[in-house]
This record gives structure tokens, sequence and C-alpha cells, in this order.
């Protein structure tokens, strides 16, 4: 008797190497590359590191992509709390149009990711030619894209971006168990010393970590009105105040009767670990990159490093941090 086996399916389409252009091959055979911690290798492009399929999207998003004034562009480095902060972006921005109720909110029947999509990761994915008609003004966006290769009518625009900044360690931590949680569909998993490693260097999606944080910083401080660098450790500790202030800097500001009929109460409890990860499209649905939704909803508890680093890696990485980021008044080192 023969037992049949299930094909392990394929990775994330982002990370799949067929179908890429003769011209984004002969631009790869020039970068510097790297193991990757998903793809084979990770090439250097532009100053960060990105997998040839998805370098091919960031080229076909720069070329392409026209911004509008009213944009709204949420902007993280893989693992911040992209997912949470999607939520709150969409069920903020949308308060009027869709009221809160399981009936009829669309996060109760739409992944975070699909309903503020990713301009490099899905929009300009496999060559698309894509029709922004169906989006409604404002148009909620995302990237993973550093601050000098975002697609410059976005920095000669008024589009607003939203950053979110996570603590380095936290960081690490959570991309290493997403990347597992993908690996272990179609290869073995990363040791964490060695990707811990490649960390530090620099090496990882979209890294190195600092330079991507560093220049969002500045940004933020030389054009407040157009970059918001938020701290996911803040909106953790102070949630209330964290989304007045997004509110704030989207021009949507609550209304006193809005917060005295607990909005904000509700959109926080609407789009909570717990609210969220529970519902049918996030346990069993899929994103169109081939991910398990359930994949983005590994609960994100500050200190969770504590329960991995050693002494040495805290020390290795708090001094590759601090050397990068002293001097410019932006504290990284959560406890």
């Amino acid at each position: 008797m023969t037992t049949s086996q299930t094909s392990p399916p394929p990775p994330p389409k982002y990370l799949q190497e067929d179908g890429l252009s003769e011209e984004c091959k002969k631009l790869i055979s020039t970068l510097p590359k790297e193991r990757g911690w998903l793809a084979s290798h990770i090439y250097n492009y532009q100053g960060f590191w990105t997998s040839p399929k998805l370098l091919q999207n960031v080229i076909a998003c720069q070329q392409l992509f026209q911004a509008q004034e009213s944009d709204i562009i949420l902007v993280t480095i893989p693992k911040s709390g992209t997912t949470w902060l999607k939520s709150l972006l969409f069920a903020l921005v949308s308060r009027i149009k869709y009221p809160f109720s399981k009936q009829n909110h669309r996060l109760f029947i739409k992944n975070p990711h699909d309903l503020v999509p990713f301009l490099e990761i899905k929009l300009y994915a496999d060559g698309q030619v894509l029709d922004f008609s169906s989006f409604t003004s404002p148009r909620l966006l995302s990237t993973h894209l550093p601050y000098a290769s975002l697609p410059k009518c976005i920095h000669n625009s008024r589009t607003k971006l939203v950053y979110l900044c996570r603590n380095p360690r936290d960081t690490f931590i959570s991309m290493w168990h997403f990347t597992n949680s993908i690996r272990l569909d179609y290869t073995d998993t990363n040791s964490i010393g060695e990707m811990f490693d490649l960390f530090c260097k620099g090496v990882s999606a979209y890294g190195p970590f600092w330079s991507h944080v560093l220049d969002y910083w500045k940004e933020s401080i030389e054009k407040p009105n157009k970059v918001l660098f938020l701290m996911y450790e803040e909106i953790k500790e102070q949630p209330k105040i964290q989304l007045k202030r997004l509110a704030e800097f989207l021009e949507c500001p609550f209304s006193i009767e809005e917060e005295n009929c607990g909005v904000v109460d509700e959109i926080l409890n609407m789009c909570s670990f717990e609210n969220l990860s529970n519902l049918e499209v996030n346990k069993n649905g899929k994103l169109s990159t081939g991910e398990e939704n359930k994949a983005y909803f590994r609960r994100g508890e500050v200190g969770d490093w504590k329960n991995y680093f050693t002494i040495e890696m805290s020390e290795k990485l708090n001094h590759v941090i601090e050397e990068k980021v002293q001097g410019y008044g932006l504290r990284l080192l959560y406890n």
C-alpha cells in the first residue's frame, strides 16, 4: 500500500524567479549579492536588499506609479507592525463610509493587506497594467521601499507618508519567525545565529534596518506635514494618543462628539490582535501573493526578543544600532 504525499506549496510569488525580463536578469548580474532569508539570494539595488522578482516590481513601480495629492502611503520595514497599522489606517480613514458593524465593515471580510495593498509586492507585480479607477480617494497604499527609492512623483507631491518603526531586536525576531513559517513549506529553516549575523551586517529585506529608519526619521523632522514617524512601542503603550495623532496628521481628526461616543475605542477594539486574528478570513484565507493570512498574525509583544537573544547578541546589536543612529535624537532600543 502506497501513501500519497502532498507536494509542498510554492514559495510566495514575489520570491519566485521565473518570469524575469532579460533586462532585469542583466541588471541583477551586475549587483552585489548575499544569501537571502527567503530567496536563495538577495541583491543590493540603490543601497537596499531585495529579491530578483521584487526588484523587477520595484523598477516597474518607480517608472509607472503616478502619485495623487490625496494619497496616503504607509511605509515600514518588514515585520514592524504593518498589518496592525494597516487595519488602524483603513478603519480611521473610512470610518464614515464603513460603520463599525460585523455585517458590513470590510475589515471583517478582507485582510488588511488587501485593503491597503503594497505597491511593489502586489500592485506592480508580474507586469500588471494597473487600473486605479476602482480606488476611492484618498487612496490607501503601502510600501517597504526606502525613502530614496520611492517613485520620484511621491517626493514631489503632497502625498502623505506614515512611517512605522519598531525596536530592531523585536523586528529581527519577527522577521526570523515569519521567514521560517514560510520556509517550512518548502525548505529548511534558518538558524537564528546565521540570520542574526546577516541582520547585523545590514543584510535583510529592504535593509539595512538603520538606513531605512534613519532616512524617514530625517524626512519627518524636515517635512512634518508630509512624513509622520510612529513608534510601534508607543502605539502599544498609548494607543488612543497615537491614533488621535495619526488622525490629526491625516487631516481627519476625531470630533468631540466622536470621542464622547467612543469611536476611538471602537477602532482600537476592532483592530485588536484578538479580534482580527480570530476572523474567518484571517484564520483560513490567503493573499494573492500566496501566503496564508494567519502568517501575519503573530502576537507582537514588546520585548519578545528577550526570549531568544543571548547577552552577546543583545550587546552586539545595541552597539551596531547606537553607532549608526547616534547624533540624530532617535530612540530605537526599547527594553
